[in-house]
C-alpha cells in the first residue's frame, strides 16, 4: 500500500495524464486499482494509447526493472516523464502494434453567443463533422463559422480528431466575423477580438525566489488568476499581496483582456500578507510547490520547465504543510492539547478559521447543551487525520471557507482532536464512548483513513446527546453546507419545544411560587387578626379563646398528619429500595469466564452510576437496579442513542445481550412527563 505522500504523487501524475480534474473521480478510479498508476491510466484510456510500459522499451512485466544499459526504471517514472508535454497525454507503446482500435467518444462543449451546444462524436470524425451538426444547431452556413479553443495550430475541416489526441472532454466557441452581432452592453467589437489571444503572465513569488511562467485566455477575470496562483504557491486569496497590475485595474473582476496588460508578456508580483518572521519560515519550508489547473481553459507551461519535479504536481508536497504535529500525543489535559492543535492548524492553514473551543470534551458538552433552551447550539466535532490524501483540500478549500466559518460560529460550538497518532485516536474514542455510547464509539472507530476528516454533528436532546450526522471528507462546499443546514433545521425543531417546555415549567414555578406567597401572607394576617380579636375579646368571651384554641390544635393536628404520611411514604420507598438491592445478584468480576457488561447510567442532573453485568442477565434485573438507586422505571426513561429508544419498555425477560447492551453501554435516565 502506498504511503500518504506516494499516493500525492500519484493521484496528480494520474490527473495531469488523464485530464480527469475531479479529485473523487480520480481517486476512486485509483482505489480500484489498487493505486496502480499505470493499470489505472490503462482502464481509462486503453483504446487511445494502447497499453504503457516503461521509457525505455519492451515488454512491460515485472522482471523488466532494469534495462541492458543497467538503468533503473519504474512505472512513475516512466509516467512522469511522459506527462511532462502541456499538450496530451502520450504514452509509449509496446512493440507489438495494435492493428484495431475501437472507436473513442469525444464529448464537445461549443459556445456561441448566449448558447452552448454539446456535441459527441467518434474520435475517427473530422473537425467539418463537428461544424455540420452546429449548422443544423445554429443555422449558420459553415463558411461562415470559425470554429476556436484547439489546443493545435493549423486545424482544418479535413482534420480528424484522432490526429489531435484530445481529452475526452473539450470546450470550444464559434466565432461569426462575417455577421452582424448583436448589440450587448459594455462589450464592443473591440473587446470581442482582444478576447482571442492568450496572454502572458510571468508572476514573481516574493517567498520562494522564483519565477512562474503561466498562460492564460483573455477572457479570464483577474480574480480567477488570483484562485489559480493560490494553488501554485499555497497564498490564499485574501492574504496575497501583488504588485505589477496597470494602473487601470479597479477590481478583481476585470478581464485580463481590459486590463491593459503589457505583450506579448506582462511581469507581476505576489507575496504573503504576514509578519517577517512567518513569511521567512514558509519561504524556506514551501520553496518547491507547483500547480495543477482547475479549470478547463487554463493553459499552463510545462512544469518541468521552470525546475518543479512532476512529483511535487498534487499542489504543496506533505513536508512542506506539516511543519510540526498537530497534537501532542501524551498531553496532560485536552485542553493544552486543543491549544497546540489551534496554534498548528493557523500556521498550515492561516488565521481565517473556525474557531476551535479551548478545553476537555465534557466542558464543551456542558457550553453547547446545558444552558437555556434558547442560549444552547449544536455541537461540530472536527477529528483531523494528517495521513489522509483528502485532509489538505477540506481544510484550505472548505473548512477556511468563509460561508462555511461564518455559519459555524453563528450556529455551532466547534471542538476539534487529531486522529493521525494512535494515542490520541484511542484517547477520544474513550471519551466518545463516555458520552455518545458504544454504537457513535463503533462508528469511527471503523472509518477508514482516508475517509478522513470527519466532522460530527451532535444535538443535545433533554438527558441524552444525539449524533446527527457523520461528514467525510470527500465532499464539497455546498454538500457540506447543505448537510450543516439540515442539521440546524432538525435541532431548531427541536430547541423550539424545548424553549416552549421551558417558558411552561417557568410560568407554573412562577405561580407556584406567588401562591405560595400568597398563602403565607394570609396566614400572617389570620394570625394577627387571632391575636387582636384575643387581645380584644380576652377578657369578655372564654368561648371565643377556647373556639380559636380548637381551630389552632386542628391546624396542627393535620399538619402533624400529613408530615407523618410522607415519612411513611418515604419509608415505604426506602424499604423497597432496599429490598431490591439485597436482592441483585452480586456484581461479577470483569476476567470472569461468561460475557460481562459495563452499563454507565446518567442522571437527569447529571450525575453517573455504573455496574457490570452478566451478558445473559435479564433486564428486570438493570431495571431493579436503578429502581434502587431511586429511579423506578414507573416514573423514569431508561434512554440509550445512535439509535435512539427506551429500554425500559422492552421485554424485561430480555437479556442484556440480546438488547445489544454488549459489551459496555451509556444509558440516560429522563423524567417521564
Amino acid at each position: 500500500m502506498a504511503s500518504s505522500m506516494d499516493r500525492e504523487i500519484i493521484l496528480a501524475d494520474f490527473q495531469a495524464c488523464t485530464g480527469i480534474e475531479n479529485i473523487d473521480e480520480a481517486i476512486t478510479l485509483l482505489e480500484q486499482n489498487n493505486w496502480d498508476l499505470v493499470a489505472a491510466i490503462n482502464g481509462v484510456i486503453p483504446q487511445e494509447n494502447g497499453i504503457l510500459r516503461s521509457e525505455f522499451g519492451g515488454e512491460a512485466s515485472p522482471d523488466a526493472a532494469f534495462t541492458a544499459a543497467g538503468h533503473h526504471t519504474t512505472t512513475t517514472s516512466s509516467i512522469s516523464a511522459s506527462c511532462s508535454s502541456q499538450s496530451a497525454f502520450h504514452p509509449v507503446l509496446s512493440s507489438r502494434s495494435i492493428t484495431e482500435r475501437l472507436p473513442r467518444m469525444l464529448d464537445f462543449r461549443v459556445e456561441y453567443r448566449d448558447r452552448i451546444i454539446d456535441v459527441v462524436l467518434e474520435d475517427s470524425c473530422t473537425v467539418g463533422d463537428i461544424k455540420q451538426i452546429l449548422e443544423s444547431e445554429l443555422k449558420i452556413p459553415t463558411s461562415k463559422m470559425q470554429l476556436k479553443g484547439w489546443k493545435v495550430g493549423d486545424v482544418t475541416d479535413s482534420t480528424v480528431l484522432r490526429t489531435l489526441h484530445l481529452p475526452k472532454n473539450s470546450c470550444l466557441y464559434v466565432l461569426t466575423p462575417d455577421l452582424a452581432v448583436p448589440p450587448v452592453p459594455c462589450q464592443n467589437s473591440a473587446l470581442q477580438e482582444s478576447l482571442d489571444p492568450n496572454f502572458m503572465l510571468i508572476i514573481t513569488h516574493r517567498e520562494a525566489q522564483r519565477d512562474y511562467t503561466l498562460n492564460f485566455p483573455g477572457s479570464k477575470t483577474i480574480q480567477e488568476v488570483k484562485r489559480n496562483v493560490y494553488d501554485l504557491t499555497s497564498i490564499p486569496v485574501r492574504h496575497q499581496v501583488w504588485e505589477g497590475w496597470p494602473q487601470s485595474v479597479r477590481d478583481d473582476s476585470m478581464t485580463l483582456a481590459s486590463a491593459g496588460l503589457d505583450m506579448p508578456c506582462h511581469h507581476v508580483a505576489v507575496s504573503r500578507r504576514s509578519s517577517p518572521t512567518e513569511t521567512r519560515e514558509h519561504s524556506e519550508e514551501c520553496t518547491d510547490v507547483h500547480m495543477v489547473s482547475d479549470s478547463e481553459g487554463d493553459d499552463f507551461e510545462d512544469a518541468s520547465e521552470f525546475g518543479v519535479d512532476d512529483g511535487e504536481l498534487f499542489g504543496m508536497s506533505s513536508s512542506c504543510l506539516r511543519k510540526s504535529s498537530m497534537m501532542p500525543e501524551n498531553a496532560e489535559n485536552e485542553g493544552d492539547a486543543l491549544l497546540q492543535f489551534t496554534a498548528e492548524f493557523s500556521s498550515r492553514y492561516g488565521e481565517c478559521h473556525p474557531v476551535f473551543l479551548i478545553g476537555s470534551l465534557e466542558a464543551t458538552l456542558q457550553e453547547a447543551f446545558f444552558g437555556k433552551a434558547r442560549d444552547r447550539k449544536l455541537l461540530a466535532i472536527y477529528l483531523h487525520h494528517d495521513d489522509s490524501v483528502l485532509t489538505n483540500v477540506f481544510c484550505s478549500q472548505m473548512l477556511c471557507a468563509e460561508s462555511i466559518i461564518s455559519y459555524l460560529s453563528q450556529n455551532f460550538i466547534t471542538w476539534a482532536w487529531d486522529m493521525t497518532k494512535e494515542a490520541n485516536r484511542a484517547r477520544f474514542l474513550t471519551m466518545c464512548t463516555r458520552h455518545f455510547g458504544s454504537v457513535v464509539a463503533q462508528t469511527v472507530r471503523t472509518q477508514e483513513t482516508d475517509q478522513y476528516p470527519l466532522l460530527l454533528i451532535i444535538m443535545g436532546k433533554r438527558s441524552s446527546n444525539e449524533v446527527l450526522n457523520v461528514i467525510q471528507g470527500n465532499t464539497t462546499v455546498d454538500e457540506l453546507m447543505m448537510r450543516l443546514m439540515a442539521a440546524v433545521d432538525i435541532f431548531t425543531a427541536q430547541q423550539q419545544e424545548d424553549i416552549k417546555d421551558e417558558d411552561e415549567r417557568e410560568a407554573r414555578e412562577s405561580v407556584k411560587r406567588e401562591q405560595d406567597e400568597a398563602y403565607r401572607l394570609s396566614l400572617e394576617a389570620d394570625r394577627a387578626k387571632e391575636l387582636k380579636g384575643l387581645s380584644k375579646y380576652n377578657q369578655t368571651s372564654s368561648t371565643n379563646e377556647a373556639f380559636l384554641r380548637e381551630a389552632h390544635e386542628r391546624e396542627m393536628a393535620e399538619q402533624f398528619r400529613l408530615e407523618q404520611r410522607k415519612k411513611e411514604e418515604e419509608e415505604e420507598q426506602e424499604a423497597i429500595r432496599l429490598s431490591l438491592e439485597q436482592a441483585l445478584p452480586p456484581e461479577p468480576s470483569e476476567e470472569g469466564p461468561e460475557p460481562v457488561s459495563k452499563l454507565r447510567i446518567r442522571t437527569p442532573s447529571g450525575e453517573f452510576f455504573e455496574r457490570r453485568f452478566l451478558g445473559s442477565t435479564r433486564l428486570q434485573v438493570v431495571f431493579d437496579f436503578v429502581a434502587s438507586k431511586g429511579f423506578p422505571c414507573e416514573q423514569f426513561k431508561l434512554l440509550s442513542t445512535f439509535p435512539r429508544r427506551d429500554v425500559a419498555q422492552l421485554n424485561p425477560n430480555t437479556t442484556i445481550m440480546d438488547a445489544k447492551l454488549y459489551p459496555q453501554e451509556t444509558l440516560f435516565l429522563e423524567a417521564k412527563e
